[in-house]
């Protein structure tokens, strides 16, 4: 970096239009003075912004009175003065303001930031949510949604980056409320936690009411009154704040808390009627799960016979008002008191109705049967009969084990092992004796054969045909000679006889034609 780029980069003093023309003397003509760079303030900018324009002077100058100027050397930004700058004039111009459009490319960060662009048929806008405005929306965008934000347009110095930076979203179509009902609606109805097959039954009888709602209240008072009308069970309230700011999670806690009461069989959420606003808790996704994952039965008396929220259809019963979950969860004490007169006097004749029966089943059983005295001598008999059979079974079976084992004895003795021993003494004898004959037979064949082939072959050899005066001749190639076609005249032979050999040399081949001829 040169030594007057430092200086450059040094933010411009702020001087008005008059100390910038008390630099040129009065004579000077508006012709030969340059554009002069101003420092303007701009309110609600958090820096000064720089604006060339040209200053006229009085017409009263005229040329050629002032000397020559000394031309300024132009400006000479860096990337960041000049993107700053830029944006501190756009967040100046356009600091609040509102815009429609349709979500495209929605992206959510680690941290919770939002990323998407906001779009119509012919342009588009880049926007960005942080996660501290995000936390504060009711509903969740998606992609495709049309909504309204407002923001602030500014620039993203690190990329240069032309950006909306939104504090709010609003859905164009339905209220942001209704959307975020019909979005946490959808998700909790994936996850099953509308199924009707998680559903629980209320008991017959609780042995204490839970009750989740205001303490000031009249819905409380009225569930008060209808079930001690109905029957005077005791009641355990967990007085909770129903609407506002944190209304959500003290209910939610309510519910936990009750939960944990060992005698709480049913637990009532209830509140009165009032806008949507006015219901959103009852609304929200901590509520839900608070209620689906209670241990005992809920009944949601939530607003009117009209309104619906989120915890009317987790709960396990829905009930059009909280005078209503009061007469589901209690039973009326006259009526279970005619009922159980009626089951007892039911009871008492079915009874009745069964001794008498049972009376006839013993009667005609009893004259199946007879008189047991016969019954038992017929017994006896049957026994003795057994007894004899058994007796006679038992000695046959002892004389067949009997001879079986003189059978076995028998067999045992012809095993024995020295006399095995001596049988197969006497065998091993015999075919040792057989053995030796045969291989005699076998060398005599044999030595017999052998003189048979010495003889065929001492007749055979040539050895034999040169004992009587015959010889083998060897030609060149060192082949045996049978013919004389096989030599020349002058080639090399070698003659081998009975006793030594001859090299010779061959003068004359005559054919064995030739010899034939007279």
């Amino acid at each position: 970096m040169s030594a007057r780029t430092k200086p450059e980069r040094e933010a411009p003093k702020q001087l008005t239009l008059e100390a910038r023309l008390a630099m040129f003397p009065p004579t000077a003509s508006a012709a030969t003075i340059p554009a002069v760079a101003v420092i303007l303030p701009v309110p609600a900018v958090s820096g000064p912004v720089v604006v060339v324009a040209p200053v006229p002077l009085p017409d009263a100058v005229s040329e050629g009175s002032l000397p020559a100027p000394v031309p300024a050397a132009p400006r000479i930004f860096v990337v960041s003065e000049l993107v700053r700058a830029a944006r501190l004039v756009l967040e100046a111009r356009f600091a609040d303001v509102r815009v429609e459009g349709e979500i495209s490319g929605l992206k959510r960060s680690g941290p919770g930031h939002i990323y998407f662009c906001l779009k119509d048929e012919e342009a588009q806008l880049d926007c960005v949510m942080f996660s501290r405005e995000a936390g504060r929306l009711r509903f969740r965008p998606d992609e495709g949604m049309a909504v309204r934000v407002r923001g602030r347009l500014t620039i993203y110095e690190g990329r240069g980056k032309f950006q909306m930076s939104v504090t709010d979203i609003e859905p164009t179509g339905a209220g942001a409320l209704a959307v975020a009902f019909e979005q946490l609606k959808k998700k909790l109805a994936a996850e099953g936690l509308f199924d009707a097959t998680r559903k629980r039954s209320l008991p017959f009888l609780p042995r204490r009411l839970g009750v989740v709602t205001s303490s000031s209240g009249a819905v409380l008072r009225d569930i008060i009154r209808v079930a001690h009308r109905r029957f005077p069970v005791p009641i355990l309230l967990a007085p909770t704040p129903v609407q506002g700011d944190g209304a959500a999670l003290s209910i939610a806690s309510a519910l936990r808390q009750l939960q944990d009461v060992p005698d709480v069989d049913v637990i009532i959420v209830a509140r009165g009627g009032g806008s949507l606003e006015d219901l959103w808790a009852f609304n929200e996704e901590p509520v839900a799960r608070a209620i689906a994952a209670c241990k005992v039965p809920v009944i949601s008396a939530v607003g009117h016979e009209t309104d619906f929220t989120i915890a009317d259809f987790v709960a396990d019963v829905r009930a059009p008002t909280p005078s209503a979950a009061a007469a589901l969860a209690v039973p009326v004490a006259d009526d279970l008191r005619a009922e159980l007169t009626l089951l007892s006097r039911r009871g008492a004749r079915g009874v009745q109705a069964n001794l008498h029966q049972g009376r006839l089943i013993m009667e005609r059983a009893r004259a199946r049967l007879g008189d047991p005295r016969r019954l038992l001598g017929s017994r006896r008999q049957v026994i003795d009969d057994l007894v004899e059979r058994s007796h006679r079974a038992w000695r046959r079976r002892l004389i067949g084990d009997r001879t079986a084992l003189r059978t076995v004895e028998l067999a045992l003795y012809r095993s024995h092992p020295q006399r095995r021993i001596a049988v197969q003494r006497a065998a091993l004898i015999a075919l040792n004796e057989r053995l030796q004959n045969r291989m005699r037979l076998e060398r005599d064949r044999r030595h017999r054969v052998l003189e048979s082939c010495h003889a065929k072959l001492g007749a055979l050899s040539p050895l034999r045909v040169l004992e009587r005066g015959f010889s083998l001749t060897v030609g060149p190639d060192g082949h045996l000679v049978t013919n004389a076609a096989q030599l020349r005249p002058g080639d090399a032979v070698r003659v081998r006889l009975n006793q030594g050999e001859l090299d010779a040399e061959v003068r004359e081949v005559r054919a064995a034609d030739a010899e034939r001829k007279p």
